[in-house]
């Protein structure tokens, strides 16, 4: 039995995550901003689940949930960030304050929460830190330029913290889910209070009012969860697990492209040695 911290467990992914990690018998701690969404699985859990509230921009609280977790469960085991949120905007579009925050959550949120369970996993040599990303970090849609540049700079950070921690005994997996019936297309969804006409036919054509993807992803968040949970269990996990048909499509497709453009460009990339 392993002790979980998952964050964003109010809807989709993390709910669903929350209630496969406790039906296999784990401990959980579930957190969301609003802990009252939570009551249910907690009522259903009272032995292993332990609901508390939860903002990852708000330091207090991450500082507070890892010490309930050490106090009720003996410490963290697995951290899963999955607390975030998509904003759609050409790159013109975008306001300051609003690249702030989704930075705020979605990145420096993430880091927060990695520090403050790392000198634990520290001490008992041993963890597990899944990062949920996206597939948007590879495809970079147009109107998703910041969302992806989160998501990238999540992946940058857990790449590097993987190389530090794995000789610690400490694992770090990225994980990038594409569309998944959830409410990340929908009342997780936040975009630009300005729209320019000139980006109508590319940006524009993403905006919430023009969008109909919400309600029709072919992604399971239940089976995403129990894929998430091989991972978790796994001795050898990898660096990155990409999840759904579409992910592991497009994954392909952008790595094909990027291996041709980097091979067309060869002779120019070599001629910058000295002497040549």
């Amino acid at each position: 039995m392993a002790t979980w911290l998952i964050t964003g467990c109010s809807t989709g992914l993390g709910r669903a995550l929350a209630q496969a990690v406790l039906a296999r018998g784990h401990n959980a701690v579930v957190t969301a901003r609003n802990v009252s969404t939570l009551q249910d699985i907690a009522a259903a859990f009272p032995d292993t689940a332990l609901a508390l509230p939860l903002d990852v921009t708000d330091r207090d609280q991450i500082s507070a949930a890892v010490q309930q977790a050490r106090t009720r469960f003996g410490g963290v085991d697995v951290l899963v960030n999955n607390a975030g949120y998509g904003y759609r905007a050409a790159v013109e579009e975008a306001d300051d304050a609003d690249i702030r925050r989704l930075f705020d959550t979605n990145v420096f949120g993430a880091v927060d929460m990695i520090k403050a369970v790392l000198p634990d996993m520290r001490a008992r040599k041993a963890g597990s830190i899944l990062n949920i990303s996206s597939i948007g970090a590879r495809i970079k849609a147009a109107g998703s330029g910041y969302y992806s540049a989160t998501k990238a700079a999540l992946e940058g950070i857990s790449g590097s913290l993987r190389n530090e921690l794995q000789p610690l005994g400490i694992h770090v997996t990225v994980i990038e889910p594409g569309a998944f019936r959830t409410d990340f297309a929908g009342r997780s969804l936040t975009q630009s209070a300005t729209a320019i006409g000139d980006y109508a036919e590319t940006a524009g054509k993403r905006r919430k009012e023009n969008d109909t993807v919400h309600g029709t992803q072919q992604g399971d968040p239940a089976k995403a969860a129990e894929a998430i949970l091989a991972v978790a269990e796994s001795a050898d996990p990898p660096a990155l697990l990409v999840l759904g048909e579409d992910a592991f499509n497009a994954f392909g497709a952008v790595a094909q492209a990027e291996r041709a453009d980097l091979d067309r460009w060869r002779d120019l990339s070599l001629s910058t040695a000295i002497g040549n």
